[in-house]
């Protein structure tokens, strides 16, 4: 049988490592080009390697005055949307799941229906709405609306989390003497926590990748402009500057890296459950 399935077997692991490659390639080369000199990039004839390494295309994106600012805003705005979305969905899960109220099931049909919405149909209503609660140009702009936007599949994911703990254990903590509020904070969240690391992950990578929000509601204040809306300084109308927005975008991968390295443990516990469920 072992002879009969090797070569599907090594047909497979060839595919996976096909798709490996095709996709890390375009990374690699986006990290090859940030240390590239000036003339390789812009050479009729570019070579995937690099025989004269440089990091002036670095000097150049630390160089801009704003630069460190955009990076703190980035910071800011992923990290309270990651903070809000994982505390919001958990108390929601917890609600769906372990209470019966009316309307329960069309709220979560409600919830699907909004991951069903293209983002960019509601960019326009989402403007106005800013103007009128006078957030724009402000950080706020940007937090809120990836709020909502991760909170409906947070909220789905972590309900199996939910569900998958038995009521029984529940039960048992309250007899003991536990408020349910210790039961909710000291027993449920700790075993739902890779759920909660799971989808902080994916809330995490789009808001740091956002561009379109970034551009559409930071209109005058470019002090309240995130990472994204850096690569913007290397376009230039007479020539693009490619060295710098290959640096640019390789710093701006950084961040997302050292995340998934923090959290993969988890992750990967979060999403085998998630399967499971």
């Amino acid at each position: 049988m072992k002879l009969v399935h090797r070569p599907w077997r090594l047909a497979a692991e060839a595919f996976a490592l096909l798709a490996a490659v095709v996709v890390a390639f375009p990374l690699y080369w986006m990290v090859l080009s940030a240390f590239k000199p000036a003339g390789e990039i812009q050479s009729d004839t570019p070579r995937p390697w690099t025989l004269a390494p440089s990091l002036d295309s670095f000097r150049r994106v630390f160089q801009q005055e704003e630069f460190g600012r955009y990076f703190l805003n980035s910071l800011f705005v992923a990290g309270s949307v990651v903070v809000l979305s994982a505390l919001i969905a958990f108390l929601a899960a917890t609600a769906v799941t372990r209470f019966k109220f009316r309307f329960r099931t069309t709220l979560l049909i409600m919830f699907l229906v909004a991951q069903m919405v293209p983002v960019e149909a509601l960019t326009i209503p989402l403007f106005f709405q800013m103007r009128d609660f006078g957030l724009l140009n402000t950080l706020g702009a940007l937090i809120l609306p990836h709020l909502a936007f991760s909170l409906p599949f947070a909220i789905w994911m972590l309900r199996g989390f939910v569900k998958a703990v038995p009521e029984a254990l529940e039960e048992a903590a309250l007899i003991d003497g536990a408020s349910r509020t210790r039961f909710l904070w000291q027993i449920l969240f700790p075993l739902v926590f890779p759920g909660l690391v799971a989808t902080s992950v994916f809330s995490f990578i789009s808001t740091w990748n956002d561009f379109l929000f970034a551009k559409s509601f930071i209109i005058s204040d470019t002090s309240q402009s995130t990472l994204p809306m850096a690569l913007l300084l290397f376009f230039k109308p007479e020539e693009n500057a490619w060295g710098g927005i290959m640096a640019a975008s390789t710093v701006m991968t950084v961040p997302v890296l050292v995340f998934f390295v923090l959290v993969q443990r988890r992750l990967v516990s979060g999403l085998g459950g998630a399967v499971k469920d």
